[in-house]
């Protein structure tokens, strides 16, 4: 099939550091490659692919060298780039949320859009009336529930290549914290449960400039006790020595988590995970296996002692079995078959070509 994969421009494909979403197309990219697809990627000039890559911005837009005032005058050249050759398709697959959607309408190629975020925001309320036509893919069933009526195509968890990580059977003593720090990552309870649990917490977050304040009013006068340990930002190439060495890995959010790829990242090394019960943890972590699934900071800091009684080899095999780039692939190619094979989108109004 000739595929097109349409990325966020905030970071490139794959991410020099931080960056999930982004992270997930460049496996889904490689894969598809590999699996003798012809694939044109719509990413950042930076990006990293086997694929043909259509460059729409110079670089990720979140480490341009010059300021970026309008990211949305990005993406509307991201868009005509990719409508320009929207014919030579079999399948536009869109990463972008629903910028695209008019655009997506007025055409005859079979399109899905894999929603990446929360879908919590009442504003999408009225938006996703009028597209209900647009064929979306969750990431989590969970990630469904406030809008259960839209055009869902399929669940498809995220995966990660079987070779990136490997199992550290034997970890360290510290716990890990790895993401952003931002109010809904909720870094004071991981910090909390280390000082507690009498356990190090080593910390390779990033602060986007949105979440400044928040860390240096909220989070840096916490970073003084001497159990705490702010690495900063990583990327992917460290994440196998962070994760892998580590006792568990804390996930104590407090937000309709969409998935949690760090989840998976930790499962992939060994390492389980101790969660709050929010969002799509429940569908990624079983309970006593791969982690704890907790509810209160008593319970969280009672869990650490309970680690020694996870099988990091069984943390490994789970990720094998369900969290693989293969697949996620897989289960993508199947809802790409659906919708080429003559399932299109319905317009419902004139297309751009017809107008007077």
């Amino acid at each position: 099939m000739k595929i097109a994969q349409i990325a966020p421009l905030y970071e490139s494909v794959p991410p020099k550091h931080y960056g999930g979403t982004e992270r997930i197309v460049s496996y889904l990219t490689e894969e598809l490659v590999a699996a003798n697809h012809d694939v044109t990627l719509f990413a950042s000039a930076d990006s990293i692919t086997r694929a043909r890559l259509v460059p729409a911005s110079e670089s990720a837009l979140r480490l341009s060298s010059t300021p970026i005032v309008d990211s949305v005058a990005h993406y509307i050249r991201l868009l005509e780039l990719v409508f320009q050759e929207a014919h030579q398709f079999d399948i536009l697959h869109f990463h972008i949320d629903y910028l695209h959607f008019p655009w997506t309408r007025r055409q005859p190629i079979p399109a899905v859009t894999t929603l990446h975020g929360k879908l919590t925001i009442p504003d999408l309320i009225p938006l996703y009336k009028e597209f209900e036509d647009m064929h979306v893919v969750s990431i989590s069933d969970a990630q469904r529930q406030p809008l259960p009526w839209i055009g869902w195509r399929g669940t498809v968890y995220h995966g990660i290549p079987e070779g990136l990580y490997h199992l550290k059977e034997k970890p360290g003593e510290y716990l890990a914290f790895l993401g952003r720090i931002c109010p809904e990552k909720r870094l004071d309870r991981a910090i909390e449960i280390a000082k507690r649990s009498g356990r190090k917490l080593k910390i390779a977050a990033k602060v986007n400039p949105v979440d400044r304040e928040y860390f240096s009013d909220h989070i840096k006068p916490l970073l003084v006790h001497p159990l705490v340990e702010l690495i900063g930002e990583i990327g992917e190439d460290e994440k196998q020595e962070f994760l892998g060495n580590a006792l568990a890995l804390l996930f104590p959010i407090d937000w309709p988590e969409p998935f949690g790829l760090v989840t998976i990242e930790a499962m992939a090394c060994g390492t389980p995970v101790i969660a709050y019960r929010q969002g799509a943890v429940p569908e990624i972590i079983e309970d006593g296996k791969t982690g704890f699934i907790l509810d209160s900071q008593d319970d969280a800091v009672a869990a650490v002692d309970r680690l020694a009684s996870i099988d990091r080899v069984l943390c490994r095999r789970e990720f094998e079995s369900r969290f693989t780039a293969r697949r996620m692939t897989a289960d993508y190619i199947r809802i790409y078959e659906e919708l080429w094979s003559g399932i299109k989108p319905a317009n419902k109004i004139t297309p751009f070509s017809q107008a007077a």
